[in-house]
């Protein structure tokens, strides 16, 4: 149910906010509804990460002007994939995330296996082509950046 679900996602914020830790937000087909309730939730005030981000650049920008980093997945790898590639394009650096999103979504070659973190690599190359930057600066980018929002992580 639409409505349990909206309901739970308030929260969800609410109790980040009280902790003081950052967001993991996965949403899909609800980007409207998604930012407005972080906006009406005022989760800027802890951000967090859009994990396995697969939707549009005005949604992407919606969730950094919320202090939220873009977290991208093997996804980016796909064929079908190309207004995610763009998109992955436009994202400040400050906002850039990779991941695995394990077990699923393995990036080409690896399509069809199990996912696993040893994979990441893979969907660094494909944005650091994407960015026409190194590998290794990706690298440094996305570990600098997963720091900055996981502090306690360090």
């Amino acid at each position: 149910d639409a409505e349990w679900q909206r309901e739970r996602f308030r929260t969800h914020i609410r109790a980040a906010r009280r902790c003081g830790k950052p967001l993991i937000v996965h949403t899909r087909s609800a980007s409207d509804d998604t930012l407005r309730i972080l906006r009406e939730e005022g989760a800027d005030a802890v951000g967090g990460v859009m994990h396995c981000f697969t939707e549009s650049w005005e949604v992407a920008q919606g969730a950094i002007d919320l202090g939220f980093k873009i977290s991208f997945s093997g996804i980016l790898t796909f064929k079908t994939a190309a207004e995610l590639r763009d998109t992955a394009s436009k994202v400040p650096n400050h906002a850039l995330l990779i991941e695995t999103d394990s077990p699923y979504l393995a990036p080409v070659p690896m399509r069809g296996r199990t996912n696993e973190p040893s994979f990441v690599p893979l969907v660094a190359e494909r944005l650091a082509e994407i960015r026409n930057v190194s590998v290794d600066a990706v690298g440094e980018l996305t570990s600098r950046n997963f720091f900055d929002l996981f502090k306690h992580a360090a």
